[in-house]
């Protein structure tokens, strides 16, 4: 359909006016208190993840007052925060017919805040063009049973998106009472006028001054129209709680001194030890009911927080504390898994040992005791290995990250000689309460090291010997059978004066090189001496050998050819037979150093003037037309502010494929995040924006495609029938926010534009179009084009038919009729009280509603009960305003409708309806439309079914 000719019509679209003036007041509540703080006031606070201020305390954002309190029993209320208000969330659409009514119950409201708009507010012309429209609502109260209009409101002017505005009631009626919004425009029945009111919401507001004891708060106002139809999100940076700390701690410089006494000071801290003192003692949102003070072993804290405080190099060449928690809960959980994920932050494990909770801390210590074949029960050990696949050699780490303005940032680590050797094995995981690149790289080679190092786990028992240590303690493990030598067993006899050990069994010692014996004493402390010669296979001369030592102490060998198997004792258990039996997981003491020393980074610049500049997200591009010519708006956003960053936009036509080269049309640079392109002509282009800093330095470009041109035609075209109507809904093969539709409708199929345009019926323009009061079985043909603010595609051509169901008809017409006054009078029930009573009512009324609508009514029925039965004939007319128009009507209400002509004594009808079958003596039709037609006959002579399918006894067929 691209023949053809006349006159065109670029359609023009109104400027967008309407902007919403709200302002944003909030209270938030941020912590149990008392904390320290927003960490450097304004530009503590983001809105929207921005900084209200920059370091050099420019505004980043106008018009902003933040107010605090950090949560002391008692404290002030907020100043200029005099009012608490409870919004109820409605987002419904206020229609014509149908206000929306609430009630108010509450005795302490004081004023009552009403949030409504429209979601779009324009009317198009039957030439396209998009022009300011109004609407308009009322506010009522229901006082004394009778609705008071409190705020009449008209909202005039245009915008394509949803528009809010609030109007505040302060005259309240008595408790409790009825609201309601009613809407006095008349609905669209169109997509050419778009202006759907919403109620969004209320708000119960009490003037009352709140100071919210023990609770940290923060009030913020904010106007609300610099963030357009966006939700304003809060965020603050803050230092949290203050919490109890060792007497002798310094919080600030990481320091400890002189010896503690065990007493405890309030200070801030994010030393994760200390976090985790407080979650188990504090009566309120901790465990302190459950748990006392003296029931958490403080001392085994105390010792995990200075390992803690200990500064490590962290990958920039400087140092930082080897592990800090800045964490923020805002759920309720169980409170194993908080206290596990505090744990992790600190490599370490809580355990009952029998008196108190105390900590296992993974961390190099000294071993407490030495176990041989001679000292466990049966001589024997029993090892367990972790699988292949347990074993990461990849580990990426999420964690909270300032840098990348507070987002999540992911830290790989990985060990390449162990890719090489197994395959990659990857583990993503969380680190809690991370804000360090450093801590977090850390956390990752830790779990990394500890999977691919500490491997093995060894379960063996003792007698009463298993009570030397606890749970947590480093022992040695001499396991003559692992070894494939004698390294351990028990002294048997012993010479003081000549330093002479006799053994329980033969040692073999090396040719070269030191072997020492570690000896552990009856007082349970080990001794290490070297051994000097070797008089006998199961005797030594030692170098040195206290007095301490007795026969059946514990022996172990140190061979320079073998590397000590230090094991951490995770499980301590009592046996039926008195005996203990002891589960221990292998100790590396060198994967300290590995994992806290294994941190290298780029360095990071020496100045904030030449951080890299953010990359460029969220690009958009809006045209507008302007005269003959027209304008582009490109808006973008960063994730984070960089200061004195510029943006270089930079505005391309043509393809880059051969004969299209790509061609600059213009480029500029600016400091805002939009920028307008005037004076355009038809064509495609691509926009490309990047951050750029005073150095030179340029951040990730982004880029989007955008045209200036009339659009493509439909691709298809979706016909959906119903009931005397089609729904014509086209689709473009990519799809195209700026495009919309204009619809034409005719009876016959046309050849040309010109035709449609002279000929066809203009329906409007919209996304999809309804097309009713047509005929079934009939052709419906319809003419789509493509419409933006460039012009006019050629058009699409596409036919259908309504529904032809006939008996999904009936049921149509059966809803219709019910839902008018006619067919109400007519089917209402009269309470007839008596069996075999009948009535016989005429009725007849003319009324004009509040809306201007005119009805009118007339009619007689005959209503009688009969063995409980209900009966009714009757017949009426009426002329009724509906939502589809002004119809007339002539029901009748029977079990048998019949037309007879009494004429020369005639009593036979030409026509009777009974139940769902129509009767007739002799029809003469100028057109029949039937899906199923059937002759008389048992079986029928003829058929002819809807499928196509034709049945005849006796055909004769010709032509």
């Amino acid at each position: 359909m691209s023949k053809g000719g006349g006159k065109g019509h670029t359609p023009r679209e109104a400027k967008d006016d309407l902007k919403s003036t709200q302002q944003l007041s909030v209270i938030d509540a941020l912590s149990e208190g008392p904390i320290v703080g927003p960490v450097n006031g304004l530009q503590s606070v983001l809105i929207n993840n921005t900084p209200v201020v920059d370091a050099d305390g420019n505004s980043n954002i106008h018009g902003v007052t933040v107010v605090y309190q950090v949560g002391e029993t008692p404290q002030a209320p907020l100043e200029g925060f005099e009012a608490s208000g409870a919004e109820t969330v409605l987002g419904v659409e206020v229609k014509h017919d149908n206000p929306v009514t609430r009630t108010v119950v509450s005795e302490n409201v004081d004023r009552l805040r009403f949030t409504f708009g429209v979601q779009m507010l324009q009317e198009t012309t039957d030439k396209g063009d998009r022009n300011p429209s109004s609407v308009n609502l009322l506010i009522q109260f229901q006082r004394s049973g009778i609705w008071n209009t409190e705020f009449d409101i008209t909202i005039n002017g245009k915008i394509t998106t949803q528009y809010l505005a609030s109007v505040v009631a302060d005259n309240l009626p008595p408790r409790p009472f009825s609201v309601r919004m009613v809407r006095v425009t008349p609905d669209s029945t169109t997509d050419r006028l778009q202006n759907k009111t919403l109620w969004s919401s209320y708000t119960e507001i009490i003037d009352i001054r709140q100071g919210y004891p023990g609770t940290a708060v923060a009030g913020l106002l904010v106007d609300a129209e610099q963030f357009g139809s966006q939700q304003v999100t809060r965020n603050y940076h803050l230092r949290g709680r203050i919490f109890q700390v060792p007497s002798n701690y310094d919080p600030d410089t990481r320091t400890y001194t002189g010896l503690w006494d065990g007493a405890f000071k309030p200070a801030y801290t994010n030393n994760p030890a200390w976090c985790t003192m407080d979650k188990l003692t504090h009566p309120r949102y901790g465990l302190g009911r459950r748990i006392g003070g003296a029931d958490v072993d403080k001392w085994a804290l105390y010792a995990i927080a200075q390992y803690c405080d200990q500064p490590v190099p962290d990958g920039f060449g400087g140092t930082e504390p080897r592990m800090t928690l800045n964490a923020y809960i805002t759920t309720q959980r169980k409170a194993y898994d908080v206290l596990a994920d505090f744990c992790s932050v600190m490599r370490c494990m809580p355990v009952w040992n029998g008196r108190k909770m105390t900590f296992i801390q993974d961390r190099p210590s000294d071993k407490a005791w030495t176990y041989t074949n001679g000292n466990v029960v049966g001589g024997r050990f029993k090892y367990s290995f972790s699988a292949l696949k347990d074993r990461h050699n990849a580990v990426e780490v999420r964690y909270t990250d300032p840098l990348n303005g507070w987002q999540t940032s992911t830290e790989l680590v990985e060990d390449h000689a162990s890719q090489a050797r197994y395959g990659r094995n990857l583990l993503k995981m969380d680190a809690f309460g991370c804000t360090s690149r450093g801590q977090a790289h850390r956390t990752g080679l830790w779990v990394m090291m500890t999977e691919l190092l500490e491997t093995q786990t060894v379960d063996f028992s003792v007698g009463a010997e298993g009570l030397r240590h606890t749970p947590g303690d480093i022992i040695e493990v001499c396991d003559n059978d692992y070894a494939g030598a004698s390294v351990g067993g028990r002294i048997t006899d012993l010479d003081i004066s000549t330093r002479t050990l006799t053994l329980d069994r033969e040692i073999t010692l090396p040719e070269s090189g030191a072997t020492t014996l570690n000896i552990v004493g009856p007082d349970g402390k080990p001794f290490s001496t070297e051994i000097q010669s070797q008089p006998a296979p199961d005797r030594v001369v030692t170098k040195v050998l206290p007095e301490t030592v007795q026969p059946y102490s514990i022996w172990g060998l140190k061979l320079p050819s073998l590397k000590r198997r230090l094991f951490r004792c995770v499980r301590i258990k009592e046996n039926d037979d008195g005996t203990y039996a002891i589960t221990a997981l292998q100790h590396v003491p060198e994967k300290e150093s590995i994992v806290d020393n294994g941190a290298h980074f780029d360095p990071l610049p020496g100045t904030t003037n030449s951080i890299i500049p953010p990359a460029v997200q969220h690009l958009t591009v809006s045209t507008d037309n302007d005269s003959t010519l027209y304008q582009a708006k490109a808006k973008w956003g960063t994730p984070r502010v960089v200061k004195d960053v510029r943006f270089v936009v930079r505005l391309t036509t043509g393809s880059g494929n051969e004969g299209d080269p790509v061609r600059l049309v213009t480029t500029a640079t600016t400091s805002e995040t939009e920028y307008a392109f005037h004076e355009l002509p038809l064509g495609d282009y691509t926009l490309t924006v990047r951050a750029i800093n005073g150095y030179g330095q340029q951040g990730e470009p982004a880029s989007v495609a955008f045209s200036i041109q009339a659009p493509e035609a439909p691709s298809t075209i979706e016909m959906t029938p119903g009931y005397f109507q089609i729904t014509v809904t086209p689709h473009q093969t990519v799809y195209d926010a700026s495009v919309q539709y204009e619809f034409w409708y005719s009876a016959t199929q046309l050849a040309t534009a010109a035709d449609i345009q002279s000929k066809a019926q203009y329906l409007g323009v919209g996304s999809f179009w309804i097309k009713d009061g047509l005929k079934p079985l009939h052709d419906a043909w319809f003419y789509v084009r493509s419409v933006n603010l460039a012009g006019k595609s050629v058009f699409a051509e596409a036919s259908g038919r309504p529904g032809d169901d006939a008996k999904g008809y009936l049921d149509f017409f059966k809803g219709l009729i019910t839902e008018t006054y006619l067919g109400t009078e007519l089917l209402k029930k009269i309470d007839l009280t008596e069996n075999n009573a009948s009535k016989l009512q005429q009725f007849s009324k003319e009324w004009q509603d509040a809306n201007d609508k005119w009805s009118a009514t007339w009619g007689v029925k005959i209503e009688q009960t009969k063995d409980g039965k209900y009966y009714v004939a009757g017949l009426g007319l009426s002329m009724e305003d509906t939502p589809d128009g002004k119809i007339s009507q002539f029901l009748v209400a029977a079990d048998r409708i019949a037309y007879i002509n009494p004429a020369n004594g005639n009593e036979t009808p030409g026509f009777v309806m009974q139940g769902d079958q129509i009767i007739m003596n002799e029809a003469f039709l100028k057109y029949l439309s039937a899906p199923t037609i059937t002759s008389g006959g048992n079986p029928p002579a003829f058929s002819l079914t809807p499928d196509g399918k034709l049945t005849a006894k006796n055909a004769d067929i010709s032509g």
